[in-house]
Order: C-alpha cells, then structure tokens, then sequence
C-alpha cells in the first residue's frame, strides 16, 4: 500500500507578530509542517537559562579563587563556574553518562 503524500500549503507572509499569532489559535501546525521530517537542531550560540544560587565559601577558599582568577583575567565567579562545569563533566564521563552540551 502506498502512502499519498499530502501536499502542504506554503506558509504566508505576514506584517507583524500580531498577524503571525492570529491563525496559530484556530489552524493546527501540521497543515504546514510535516513533524515526521523534523530533525532536532543545535543552536550553540544560545546562551543557558541560568538559575541564581547562593553558596557559602570560607573568606580564605574566594581570596585563593580571586587570585587565580586574576592570573588568568577573567571574573572569580566565571571561574569557578568553569571548575564545577570541569568537576561535572569528570564525574559524569567516569560514571559513564553521556555527555550533555
């Protein structure tokens, strides 16, 4: 049995995002696109939804962190962002997980 190939209509052009928005509420987006030729795609140049923490260093371990940092002239706290991504990647490559970008 062969499957017929629905032919999509081509996306319209619109003005605005206003316009863009309207028949997203009443038309369903497979009109449009086929999802079973969907392929994920990287985007690496976006930046990561970040989340605020707070953590409690002794005044000693951020003065030694300081100073590294300065030696390699970037911010105390980038740095230590860049320890715990190491630390994380070590971890989860020695327990055998897959590697998450």
């Amino acid at each position: 049995m062969s499957k017929v190939k629905k032919a999509m209509p081509a996306i319209p052009k619109f003005d605005s995002e206003e316009q863009e928005r309207e028949p997203l509420t009443s038309h369903d987006s497979t009109d449009y696109v086929n999802w079973q030729q969907a392929r994920r795609v990287k985007l690496p140049n976006l930046r990561p939804t970040t989340r605020t923490i707070s953590i409690r260093l002794p005044v000693s371990m951020i003065e030694s962190l300081q100073v590294l940092a300065n030696k390699r002239d970037v911010p105390y706290q980038s740095l230590l962002k860049m320890y715990v991504a190491d630390r994380i990647e070590e971890e989860l490559r020695s327990a055998g997980a897959p590697h998450q970008s």
